[in-house]
């Protein structure tokens, strides 16, 4: 017979225990990639968190359910070679090779992805709140609901971003766009474009930079792919890698977006 001992209270950190296992799996990928097995990853993380101590089974199945999640969303696949093609061997998937190589900061790690975010920029509540629900639709495979996430926590940026020009178009004494105060997004971010463009000589040289290197993101990259889901022409609507880039980008997009305002607020005439 099973034991039953679960925790009715439910007061474990499962964000604790899914980065135990993802640094796990790291640490081991690193230093012996050829052997990765079951048994030896979630036997080093019950040490870790003390699991068998706690005879929490509620908790032992959330590790569970995490483990399974890294098959689910394709960065480990069962099996190391012909000869050992089942459980407990596993290995990495080219998509878990990737996600190795950004780990502190890939957005299948989302501890490590808002720490960096914080290092570089500080969100508002709502593009905050957008911002992870894409990561919580992007760990739970769900790339259409992950774009339209993502995308709208860009829009949010655009619209601060919209609302200090405008703040500032008004203490200078001018007539504010009408695009940049459309409903629209594409043409409130090609009104900032040009607010932008015409002034670069104005702008420091790591800020310009800076626009031109990441501007893009906003009116192709982020703001395309969700059109594509909510305009869907295939089944698929979007792809993982292409919700993985947006990601990937948003940090620096927010940073460039926390300068621009600054810029706005002390410099732009």
């Amino acid at each position: 017979m099973l034991k039953q001992n679960v925790n009715v209270e439910n007061t474990f950190d499962g964000q604790s225990l899914r980065n135990a296992l993802l640094h796990t799996i790291k640490d081991l990928a690193d230093h012996d990639p050829n052997n990765l097995q079951a048994g030896v990853i979630l036997g080093r993380v019950e040490r870790e968190m003390n699991l068998r101590e706690r005879g929490d089974v509620a908790e032992q199945q959330a590790l569970l359910t995490f483990w399974y999640d890294l098959f689910r969303t394709g960065y480990l696949s069962w099996g190391y070679n012909i000869d050992n093609v089942e459980s407990p061997f596993c290995h990495l998937t080219e998509n878990g090779r990737k996600w190795l190589e950004h780990f502190s900061r890939d957005p299948a790690n989302p501890d490590g992805y808002l720490a960096y975010l914080r290092k570089h920029a500080k969100l508002t509540a709502i593009a905050h709140s957008y911002l992870q629900e894409a990561l919580q639709t992007y760990n739970s495979a769900c790339m259409k609901s992950a774009a339209v996430m993502i995308g709208a926590a860009a829009e949010s940026l655009a619209l601060e971003m919209r609302d200090s020009m405008e703040m500032k178009m008004k203490a200078l004494g001018r007539a504010v766009p009408n695009e940049l105060k459309d409903w629209r997004i594409k043409r409130v971010l090609d009104a900032l474009e040009r607010e932008f463009a015409a002034r670069k000589s104005q702008m420091p040289r790591k800020l310009l930079d800076m626009f031109e290197s990441f501007w893009s993101a906003f009116t192709q990259q982020i703001r395309l792919a969700r059109n594509d889901v909510g305009h869907p022409k295939n089944i698929d609507g979007v792809t993982p890698e292409t919700v993985h880039a947006s990601l990937l980008i948003f940090p620096e997009l927010a940073k460039l977006c926390s300068d621009l305002r600054s810029w706005i607020s002390k410099s732009y005439s």
